[in-house]
């Protein structure tokens, strides 16, 4: 097991070490920076001396430099949690983040347990009762979350949040708590706005997942040591628990890797929409103003969720069927 952690860590310190890669020469493909636009920005305001600022800008932060010393300075910064220097805001990418990354990882966290615990005993439930009409309702509820898009279900909890409970979900908190320090007061009106982000961006997942985990195990059920098992006269029950749920949980689990990038993508659209103040409006500002090192750094954490979430539906895997552990040997 041990030989097996490790060979995954080594793995996903590679992967992230090429995604950071892809990530700078992405963020360097558009013609021109940030500072070339502030450059025509201060040069149209009648700033006589803009060259000279941008090019102190560029000498001071290394961007005179080649690419490929630019993106070691840039790694190393990040592995010594220097997130680098924002131009826009004029502060550290630091700075700029503050509590923006807390919210993502609590938002993000409480979506992928929403999703799992709502789907778990839908999908076996009906799988359990093919053809029946709580299997058609819980089809016909997965499908509905599917099709209905996730701006148009944001605006219309908004609306319900705000007539029925008179909760604001525009800033995931009250505003007496904005910019002030964590405390069981601030994160108990976290978790109060919370329920209605978690439920826009964890519906599309939670259908998909029933879906799968639905399929997955009435593909058990029909199998031939089910059979013999029920002719066997073992309960039903424990037949269900210890051989074809837990055959079924394989790609059930193995989802938490798929679940996060969706789960982050679909964020980064809902915080926009409802103003929630989570990495997802500014990362689109940063990407849109080709402010590099606040994208990067964005792209980076993201990236970092995934490979994380990878990582633990392996070590779940692993634990869940030994085999995965096992490396086939050359006869």
């Amino acid at each position: 097991m041990l030989t097996f952690l490790a060979r995954k860590l080594f793995i996903m310190a590679m992967t992230l070490l090429v995604i950071s890669a892809l990530v700078f020469v992405i963020i360097q493909l558009p013609p021109g920076d940030y500072l070339s636009t502030y450059m025509a920005e201060l040069a149209s305001e009648g700033d006589a001396a803009a060259k000279e600022k941008i090019d102190f800008l560029r000498q001071q932060y290394g961007l005179d430099q080649p690419l490929i010393q630019q993106y070691g300075r840039w790694v190393f910064g990040l592995l010594h949690g220097d997130m680098g220097y924002s131009f826009e805001y004029n502060k550290p990418v630091r700075d700029v983040v503050g509590d923006r990354l807390l919210l993502t990882v609590i938002l993000n966290f409480f979506t992928v347990l929403f999703v799992y615990v709502v789907s778990f005993p839908i999908g076996v439930l009906a799988a359990t009762r093919q053809y029946s009409w709580t299997d058609y309702g819980l089809s016909f509820i997965g499908l509905i979350g599917l099709a209905t898009p996730n701006f148009l279900l944001a605006l219309i909890l908004m609306y319900l949040a705000n007539v029925t409970f008179g909760t604001s979900i525009g800033t995931l908190m009250a505003p007496e708590y904005i910019n002030q320090p964590w405390s069981l007061a601030k994160l108990g009106s976290v978790l109060a706005h919370l329920w209605v982000p978690v439920l826009v961006i964890g519906m599309s997942g939670t259908a998909g997942m029933i879906r799968r985990l639905r399929a997955n195990l009435l593909d058990e059920l029909q199998k031939q040591y089910v059979v013999t098992g029920r002719a066997k006269g073992l309960p039903p029950g424990k037949l269900l628990r210890k051989y074809p749920l837990r055959m079924a949980l394989n790609p059930f689990i193995a989802d938490i890797g798929n679940l996060l990038p969706s789960v982050v993508g679909g964020s980064v659209i809902v915080s926009a929409v409802m103003s929630l103040q989570t990495t997802g409006p500014v990362l689109l500002r940063a990407l849109q103003s080709q402010d590099m090192y606040l994208a990067g750094s964005f792209l980076m954490f993201l990236a970092l969720l995934t490979v994380v979430g990878m990582f633990v539906s392996d070590i779940l895997l692993a634990v869940l069927d030994p085999r995965i552990r096992v490396r086939r040997r050359a006869e």
